[in-house]
């Protein structure tokens, strides 16, 4: 009898090995010992590559958003006084003591610092003033004038991060230390160093700014043909 005991158990695990149907939670541990740690989407950095490309990764975090009105401005004889002309949309955002950077289109490193010192609708335009803080050494009249306009604050990623694929955008997000995901997202408001997220991403999500490119190149290096961003939106 026990010889026969030891040839039923030989048999059972014979025909275990030989993959016979084993019960739910048996199969559930294989599965988990056997499940990849990477999924087809997602591309895996080695820590020498990060440090190679000096790849950056940054928060997704509420910002402050500053855009700009960009406009022609005419110095007066005192060389004192910047006076430009806006429609109404862009007169809309303009507000006294607003900050402005202010050049000659021949030499944008000649940059100097100005204000908005004055604002008066006439007609169907907006005449606007900007009074420097001395007279620019550069000769000439007309100059360059950036309006920096406060937007408020919005959740928002570097503009740095974002991939522009036909009329798509796409980031880069970290799933853990060097794998990393694309996830389409939606954009609203751009401004110099943000742009505000308006869908696709979550505060506190980290994605990578300085470096982005490199991962989106292997990431299509690896894609079935005709697969390359089809799935973008999937970790969505």
């Amino acid at each position: 009898m026990a010889n026969r005991g030891s040839r039923a158990a030989c048999v059972c695990a014979l025909l275990l090995a030989a993959g016979a149907p084993a019960s739910p939670a048996q199969a559930q541990g294989v599965r988990d010992r056997t499940r990849p740690t990477t999924t087809r989407d997602e591309t895996t950095v080695s820590e020498s590559q990060g440090v190679e490309l000096t790849l950056t990764v940054v928060e997704t975090a509420p910002r402050a958003l500053q855009t700009w009105v960009r406009t022609a401005g005419t110095l007066d004889e005192g060389r004192r006084t910047l006076v430009a002309y806006l429609a109404p949309t862009e007169a809309q955002l303009i507000e006294l003591d607003q900050r402005v950077r202010v050049f000659p289109p021949e030499s944008k490193s000649s940059m100097t610092q100005a204000k908005i010192s004055r604002i008066v609708p006439e007609g169907p335009r907006t005449r606007v003033e900007a009074i420097l803080p001395v007279a620019p050494s550069y000769d000439a009249v007309r100059y360059v004038m950036e309006i920096i306009v406060e937007r408020g604050t919005f959740l928002g990623v570097s503009n740095e991060a974002i991939i522009e694929e036909g009329d798509r955008q796409v980031v880069y997000v970290q799933q853990g230390e060097g794998r990393y995901t694309p996830r389409e997202i939606r954009t609203g408001l751009k401004g110099e160093l943000y742009a505000e997220v308006l869908d696709g991403l979550e505060p506190g999500e980290r994605v990578v700014t300085f470096g982005s490119f490199f991962i989106d190149a292997e990431h299509k290096l690896k894609q079935p043909s005709g697969a390359l961003m089809d799935d973008a939106h999937l970790d969505h």
